[in-house]
């Protein structure tokens, strides 16, 4: 099947008719080229914001509220896409507030859409000193696996892929898929999160689907400056090409990158791969898992 990546720029709208028009066009522009899961970014959601006006834009608290206030809407056009194509969206994640899982403050939330609707979400687990101290968003309190006919997918949102372990219980349920979303300012954030989903697919000897926000947005609060670029990475090992980089889009440029990916060479590789990572995982602690410390002169 072919997954697709978004390097997706946030855009002004000055109604929701705008925002309607553009998730459609990037919703068929992947279908069309065969697409079957499409992965928008993390915090991708903000530009909603700009629904709310300039001061609401570019209120570091506004913002937050405004574009919580659209999930509905959004998940209904999302829903209706991914049932018009056939395909599996995830959608841009954002900020939601949930009373479910945090009073007064959001959670970053990716929904994940099918054929047949809503399929269910992702909260982040892991907070950025950004999302802690300045946003002040909750963290999530659940990691889950979508069982979908394309296979067993996760996610693994921007930070949390740097975490080795939420990915790791991904994996031992039986995830052959990692969607990572990101959004980060830097270049050296966009590595960490580069470095991170590479090596998860690694551990892992899955297949990580990377998808960042990119361009500027001096308007948004929070999100003005981006960068990043849109690859699909594998392990580097029998099946997959030596790099592990099954396709990778150019620094900054919007668009989808696309990959064939085979959830069959993701199972023989786990089963008779030059290394066996997932399988070894429990033996690299050594026999006692315990660290003995030595004292040297």
């Amino acid at each position: 099947m072919k997954i697709a990546a978004a390097a997706y720029p946030l855009d002004w709208f000055d109604d929701w008719s705008a925002y309607e028009a553009k998730i459609t066009r990037w919703v068929e522009r992947a279908a069309g080229q065969g697409a079957e899961i499409l992965v928008f970014p993390e915090y991708g959601a903000m530009e909603l914001a700009s629904l709310g006006g300039r001061a609401v834009a570019a209120d570091q608290e506004g913002c937050l509220h405004e574009v919580s206030r659209h999930k509905a809407n959004v998940d209904a056009l999302h829903s209706r896409l991914a049932a018009e194509h056939g395909v599996h969206i995830l959608g841009a994640s954002g900020p939601v507030f949930d009373p479910a899982i945090h009073p007064g403050r959001p959670v970053n939330r990716a929904t994940f859409y099918g054929p047949d609707g809503v399929l269910g979400h992702q909260d982040k687990a892991m907070m950025t000193r950004w999302e802690r101290d300045d946003w002040d968003i909750a963290p999530g309190t659940d990691i889950k696996l979508f069982a979908t006919p394309k296979g067993p997918v996760g996610v693994s949102i921007c930070y949390d892929s740097e975490f080795p372990l939420l990915a790791r219980s991904l994996a031992e349920a039986g995830a052959e898929i990692l969607l990572v979303p990101s959004a980060t300012e830097t270049l050296a954030g966009f590595t960490r999160v580069r470095v991170g989903a590479m090596a998860r697919a690694l551990e892992n000897q899955m297949v990580a689907v990377h998808s960042p926000v990119v361009g500027n947005a001096p308007w948004c609060a929070g999100m003005e400056e981006n960068t990043g670029r849109a690859a699909i990475y594998g392990p580097p090992d029998r099946g997959f090409p030596p790099e592990g980089i099954l396709a990778e889009g150019g620094m900054g440029e919007p668009g989808w990158v696309i990959a064939e990916v085979s959830l069959e060479a993701i199972r023989e590789v786990r089963a008779d791969g030059g290394v066996l990572n997932l399988k070894h995982w429990p033996e690299q602690t050594g026999p006692s898992g315990n660290v003995i410390f030595v004292n040297t002169p």
